[in-house]
């Protein structure tokens, strides 16, 4: 077997989710009622759940080894599953009716499969019959459907097989071939017409394929019969049909009733006469007509002990799988489980030791009175709830007023399994819960269906399987049928599983279909039990088996009753599950009674059903068991019916029948008055605490919470999870309030202030406290009267740590205002980390204006002074601008003193120093504080050593000293201005500082709906000759710096506003009053505003360059390496200049610009704009957008700004704004126009068509071009295994990527029209008269500089080269 196992199969078994597992604590455990119920909204979602006992939880097994006999069930697999059992049930069927008929059926193969004749039966019907599916031609229709492959003809061997075998016992079915005695002729020989014209192989295929018999003994018996016609002494047989005795040869007997029949009158016709056993149509039809009998199972020939039971079960499952019984997988033998059921080929048999009473045996836990002797540390498991004995009879089961001892219910049963063996699918008596414990063994695996999809379920497995319902309508309730779980749930039904390990329980809830099978040999035990949510699914359950005619196990009404005689007693909880029960069950029994008093039953006699035994008082009709009442009449002695079926009793009139009543309607009543009386304190007090708990809009006070709880004491409540919850609520709020006084109070700390202003606190709450302990008592379900005090303390310190974050972020905040919010913070009792930061900042503060106030003083300002401003400066945080002040005076003191002491000994020599001597030492002061001279002190220096008539010996170095500072700036302008500009060098070097003037600023203010563009510090830093005072005045590099980079802010932000400006005016709703925009237009990429071409002179845009206007277009923007030695020499002249510092600030913003765009597109920054995201472009980019009512069009392609993030877009427009070129420039714009802008209109596009040289290319080496030092003439590349086309290029467009570049690739691809482009994101772009280059030999086949990806020209001859990304194909090229 397990080699067929192993065959891959098609239908494999999966196996459904897992239902949920539980893992208790002892606390949890303590109480199983109370666990079930709290698992109970998961677990009922599944319909059974796993418990997992604590681990020291092991109960002895106290069952009696020794005494333990019984005898198991047989279970053939392939009969518990249903389909698979119609199916055995139809063969049976199909061979009784051949075997009949004197022939045996031999199942046919098909394919080198077994024909499934059940399946092609049911198809053939469904197609309308044989005969539709002859003249229809539909066989391989059939074929398919049966899943066999096309094209094989077997459509035609299926209908062989059906003539064959299947179409005689349909026309047996249907009665066809009964023939009448006396047919005549004419419609005998019509029909006979017609089945040939049905069935022309028949008679020829029928007899060659019959199978021969062994029955010769019979065969001889035949032929004495038939012998005896030729012998004149027995009367002659006759046909039944035509009435003939002719042709002797071909007439049958039956042996069943001795009739005979002419072989070719029968229907279908004979062509021989069959061998053995012959049965006419009409015996063929009793006996096939006999009822089936019930499926059951058997009982097995012989008893077993556990321990021989054991040896069978471990032998077979080793035999079958050959190997040791626990190194068998579980999904093994779960997938060959259910293969077996679903099979018709093989037969395995297994026996089931189930439903063993433990009242014989013993329970396999221990019992108080049991022949197991339990140990002293073992004696807790008698008395505990999870022992199976102890369950059903505990006062929180309501099976306990249940006087009878239910064997299986009440008592638990015992089960012994082994591999296979299985339970089918079923509920519990009464849809009552169960539970099972496996003591110890091989695991058990379940299956199980929610309460919710029990009639889902049902339904499924008999629209499934219609013919085992039909012979036994209560078939899932005779545990004997199973259905492969994946079947169910393919038809919607929800199905769990899980593997019942030894220790482990399994609950199954109400209503929950379950079935399973055990993996080896092991031993379970089982009981019901019943909790108070489960009363209304019992009431339910009783109505169901009314409409089943099913018997109730025991009498719902009786056990209602019974628990409603001791209401006053009763736990209150438990009355209100009661009551609600007794007043639908005293309802309908009103009802009840008033229908059969209306029918005319008069006579009436109360009997005390409770002491007769349940078999006799079953409603003879629907089998209930009767309590409140029921009907008798004289005429039928012993029977009596329930009064739903009153009219089913028997014939006679009402006025004979007699109403049997346990109590009057007078009596039921008060017994659910008392019920109720007992119920309504306990719900109108659950209501009450339920609203409190889950309204959170209305919220209680706090004495109302602690009067229900003093209810709750007094009147001895159930101790529930609603009552443990109140009492838990109410104790947190009063735990809160007394907390939320204190903090009222001032009483949980001690604040007190000091000269400084500093504060000591003690047990104080932090900010996040005490925002959790309000957030805590808004929470709470009812309302302390502190908790708007408090939400106020929190606002207001919320306000603080704002205030403090503004104040802490200045860079020299005030002493007052400092003082003012460490003011504020006294009336806050609360701990706030600012208080540390203010105070510091407090003191530096003060120590600063002391700094600012000598240093305003310089006449008065003292060596004394500075060292006690130092040794006060030495104590303080460290903070930038202490350390800056700090730097200042130190520096201040030691060149004082330094001075003081050679000034003192100067003037204390002995003997006096001439005044050349002291003329030198003041000079070499001089020389000491004119370390960097500005120029313009310079200047004045030379300009008034010029008057003095005397020849000064420094004049001649400051005067060279000028000289080359104005060389510089000469060779400065020539690098960066342009032809005539109006710029100077300073005003090019620098940012903006008046952006928005001229032109931008006189369209920028014509609407005042704009945002304004002034600057936020005043007219600090309003023109250039603010700029240039502040850089002349600056100290140090340091504070230039800090001066330019604050200017660039303001540029930054106000060329935004610009821009957005400028590009609402575009938009159809935008203000184009103020300008014309019609036909071609130029759109600045900096400002974004428009220009004609024909207004501007020279200003013609580049291909795949970003074009900006007059305005912003301020210098030539030289490279990079041309402005770096500008800064070199002008470093070795040692002079400060606002230039020079304009040129360093602009150097480090080009460096830091450069490592932004390398870091943007190393995080992918880049890859995130995409033209497919936006989906829409710029009006800039509008081929004939309507701006009020004026149609335009760009010439020029520019980035629209819809598409762009605000990081990406202030990237670009800086770097548009460095006066230097750069390929990361260039590279970035033509990245973002790619991926954002669409291809404009052929007619309007920027783009010129690509000339071609008139000569062709000479061929040279692979990777190595001769390129002129002229930038404007043609630059040629070399060829490699293409050919390659000339392009004039100019200065401006060198590096610029071809404009047929697709927007998905970030750099520009080797096309035709452009291949000047290094495509490098790195690239140096170097120049002179010979550049080398090499093209890549892998699949990109693009152009680089042999400098800018370290390629030698010898390696570039003899060696391939291969780029980054073609080496590594998931480097990310961004």
């Amino acid at each position: 077997p397990y080699a067929t196992m192993t065959q891959p199969r098609p239908n494999e078994f999966i196996a459904p989710p897992e239902c949920p597992v539980f893992e208790p604590s002892w606390e949890e455990f303590a109480d199983p009622f109370a666990y079930i119920n709290k698992i109970r909204p998961i677990a009922e979602k599944t319909g059974i759940c796993k418990v997992r006992p604590p681990k020291e939880w092991q109960p002895p097994f106290a069952c009696d080894v020794d005494r333990l006999h019984f005898t198991p069930r047989i279970q053939r697999l392939n009969e518990l599953e249903a389909q698979t059992r119609v199916k055995l049930n139809f063969l049976d069927q199909i061979a009784k009716f051949w075997e009949l008929q004197g022939c045996t059926l031999k199942i046919p193969h098909v394919e080198r499969k077994i024909l499934d004749l059940y399946q092609l039966n049911k198809l053939v019907n469904d197609e309308g019959g044989f005969e539709a599916v002859c003249r229809e031609r539909r066989w391989s229709k059939i074929a398919l459907k049966m899943g066999f492959a096309p094209g094989k003809a077997i459509g035609s061997h299926l209908r062989s097989h059906y003539e064959r075998i299947l179409y005689p016992y349909n026309l047996f079915q249907t009665g066809a071939n009964l023939l009448v005695r006396g047919m005549s002729p004419s419609l005998h020989a019509a029909l006979l017409m017609s089945l040939l014209h049905c069935l022309p192989h028949f008679l020829l295929y029928f007899s060659v394929k019959q199978e021969p018999t062994e029955h010769e003994e019979q065969i001889s018996d035949k032929e004495n019969l038939l012998s005896k016609k030729k012998d004149p002494t027995v009367d002659q047989y006759m046909c039944l049909v035509c009435g003939s005795g002719s042709e002797e040869d071909r007439l049958l007997l039956c042996d069943g009733c001795d009739d005979s029949y002419h072989t070719f009158c029968l229907i279908p016709p004979l062509h021989d006469v069959p061998k053995g056993d012959w049965r006419c149509p009409k015996c063929l039809a009793q006996e096939c007509g006999k009822p089936q009998v019930a499926f059951g199972f058997e009982q097995a020939s012989r008893e077993y002990s556990l321990r021989g039971f054991g040896d069978m079960a471990d032998s077979f499952k080793s035999d079958y799988f050959n190997m040791p019984v626990h190194m068998v997988p579980t999904e093994l033998v779960e997938k060959e489980f259910w293969r077996l059921v679903s099979t018709i080929e093989e037969d395995v048999t297994v026996e089931y030791g189930a439903d063993i009473a433990s009242k014989e045996f013993g329970s396999g836990f221990p019992i108080r009175g049991g022949r197991f002797q339990v140990s002293p540390e073992d004696e807790d498991y008698l008395s505990c709830g999870w022992n199976l004995n102890n369950m059903p009879v505990m006062d929180s089961s309501v099976l306990t007023h249940v006087t009878a001892d239910i064997c299986g219910m009440k008592l638990p049963w015992l089960y012994v399994g082994m591999c296979f063996s299985s339970f089918c699918w079923h509920i519990e008596d009464h849809w009552s819960y169960s539970i099972n414990y496996l003591h110890w063994g091989e695991p058990k695996t379940w299956y199980g269906a929610p309460g919710s999809a029990a009639e889902k379920l049902e339904c499924v497995m008999r629209k499934l399987a219609p013919e085992l319902f039909e012979s036994q309508p209560d078939l899932l309730h005779q545990l004997v049928t199973i259905m492969n779980p994946n079947t169910l749930m393919n038809h919607g039904v929800p199905i769990y599983r899980t593997n019942q390990c030894a220790g482990e329980f399994v609950i199954t809830f109400p209503r929950a279909y379950h079935s399973g099978f055990n993996q080896g040999f092991n031993f379970a035990e089982a009981v019901n039990f019943c909790t108070m949510d489960w009363m209304p699914m019992g009431r339910m359950c009783v109505d169901h088996y009314r409409q089943l005619n099913r018997y109730c196990v025991f009498s719902h009404d009786e056990m209602v009753c019974k628990m409603a005689s001791t209401a006053d007693t009763m736990d209150v909880a438990l009355a209100s599950a009661v009551q609600q029960d007794l007043n639908a069950m005293v309802q309908e029994e009103d009802e009840l009674r008033a229908k059969v008093n209306k029918m005319g039953v008069q006579q009436s006699q109360q009997v005390e059903y409770d002491l007769l035994p349940d078999e006799e008082r079953q409603c003879s009709k629907c089998r209930t068991t009767c309590y409140l009442s029921a009907l008798t009449c004289p005429c039928s002695p012993g029977q009596l019916v329930c009064l739903h079926h009153a009219q089913d009793l028997c014939c006679c009139p009402p006025s004979n029948l007699t109403l049997n009543y346990r109590f009057t309607m007078a009596e039921l009543y008060p017994m659910k008055e008392a019920v109720t009386l007992r119920a309504e304190s306990y719900t109108d007090w659950v209501s009450r605490v339920t609203n409190i708990l889950e309204d959170r809009n209305k919220k209680s006070s706090l004495e109302e919470l602690r009067s229900l709880v003093e209810k709750a004491e007094v009147k001895r409540f159930p101790q529930g999870d609603l009552l443990l919850r109140l009492r838990a609520v109410t104790l947190d709020a009063e735990k809160c309030a007394v907390v939320a006084q204190q903090l009222l109070n001032g009483k949980r700390q001690t604040r007190y202030r000091s000269g400084g202003g500093k504060s000591q606190s003690q047990n104080l709450l932090t900010v996040e406290e005490l925002r959790t302990f309000v957030r805590q008592l808004q929470n709470l379900p009812c309302s302390i009267r502190q908790a708007p005090l408090l939400q106020d303390l929190l606002t207001r310190v919320d306000d603080f740590q704002q205030r403090s974050e503004r104040l802490l972020l200045d860079e020299a905040p005030s002493p007052a205002d400092l003082q003012c919010l460490l003011d504020a913070s006294l009336g806050l009792d609360v701990e706030l980390p600012q208080l540390s930061v203010l105070r510091e900042r407090l003191e530096q503060a003060r120590w600063l204006e002391g700094v600012q106030g000598a240093s305003d003083r310089p006449h008065s300002l003292c060596l004394d002074t500075m060292r006690r401003l130092i040794d006060q400066g030495v104590g303080l945080a460290p903070h930038a601008s202490v350390e800056r002040a700090m730097a200042r005076l130190q520096e201040l003191l030691t060149v004082s003193e330094h001075w003081e002491e050679r000034a003192l000994s100067l003037m204390e020599a002995r003997p006096h120093h001439c005044v050349e001597t002291l003329e030198a030492a003041l000079q070499e002061v001089e020389r000491s504080w004119l370390r960097i001279p500005v120029l313009d002190t310079l200047t004045d220096l030379v300009s008034r050593a010029k008057i003095i008539p005397v020849w000064l010996d420094p004049l001649a170095r400051l005067e060279a000293l000028i000289s080359d500072v104005q060389a510089w700036k000469e060779s400065a302008a020539k690098t960066f201005l342009m032809k005539n500009s109006p710029y100077s060098l300073l005003e090019v070097l620098c940012p903006l500082c008046d952006a928005g003037t001229g032109s931008h600023k006189s369209k920028f203010k014509r609407t005042k709906d704009v945002a304004q563009c002034g600057w936020r510090n005043g007219a600090r830093l309003d023109c250039l000759g603010d700029v240039e005072r502040a850089l002349s005045e600056s100290k140090d590099s340091s504070s230039a710096m800090a001066t330019l980079a604050e200017v660039r802010h303001k540029e930054l932000e106000s060329l935004m506003t610009i821009r957005a400006y400028n590009e609402s005016r575009l938009l159809p709703t935008g203000d184009a009053g103020a300008f014309r925009v019609s036909g071609a237009m130029l759109q600045c990429e900096l400002c974004r505003d428009c220009f004609h071409r024909g207004c501007l002179t020279h200003q013609d845009p580049l291909p795949n360059q970003a074009w900006l206007c007059p305005q912003c277009r301020r210098s030539e923007k030289p490279p990079l390496d041309r402005v770096l030695p500008l800064l070199a020499s002008l470093q070795r002249i040692r002079v400060r200049l606002p230039e020079g510092d304009a040129l360093r600030f602009l150097i480090e913003r080009t460096v830091r610009w450069q490592h932004r765009v390398q870091q943007a597109s190393s995080e992918g920054v880049l890859g995130e704009t995409s033209h497919q995201r936006w989906g829409a472009s710029s009006p800039s980019w509008s081929l004939g957008p309507q701006t009020n009512g004026v149609s335009f069009y760009m010439e020029h392609r520019s980035i629209p700004l819809q598409g762009l993030s605000p990081e990406l877009e202030e990237l670009m427009v800086e770097g548009l704004l460095l006066q230097v070129t750069l390929p990361e420039t260039q590279w970035l714009y033509r990245s973002l126009v790619s991926r954002l802008a669409p291809r404009p209109h052929p007619q309007h596009s920027d783009s010129p068509s690509p000339q071609h040289s008139a000569e062709q290319d000479q061929h040279q080496t692979k990777r190595h071009v001769e390129e002129s030092s002229e930038r404007k003439e043609k630059a040629k590349k070399p060829r490699k295994k293409k050919p390659k086309m000339n392009k004039e290029r100019s200065q401006e467009v060198k590096g610029m990527s071809s404009p047929t570049s697709t927007h998905t690739d970030l750099f520009p691809s080797d096309s035709d029209e452009d291949f000047t482009l290094c495509a490098a994101p790195w690239c140096r772009e170097p120049e002179g008269k010979q550049v080398n280059w090499v093209q890549c030999d892998g699949n990109c086949q693009q152009w680089f500089h042999q400098i800018c990806v370290g390629v030698s020209a010898a390696q570039a001859e003899k060696e391939d080269y291969i780029c980054i990304s073609c080496t590594q194909p998931d480097h990310n090229r961004e």
